[in-house]
């Protein structure tokens, strides 16, 4: 209960923080993240599907 107290508290921070950034800023941040977790789930297939292959 309490690392979900915790997580609703952080986004509350980081909403509050976008809601004051400036657009093109919020824009590009999420691109860069949008970016970040593409590669992260394309490296954990590629690893799961070469682990799995060897089995």
């Amino acid at each position: 209960m309490l690392i979900l107290v915790a997580a609703l508290l952080l986004l509350g921070v980081v909403m509050g923080t976008v809601a004051h950034a400036p657009l093109s800023f919020t824009l590009v941040a999420a691109a860069v993240i949008g970016v970040w977790l593409a590669v992260f789930a394309l490296r954990e297939r590629h690893a799961r599907r070469r682990h799995t292959s060897t089995n």
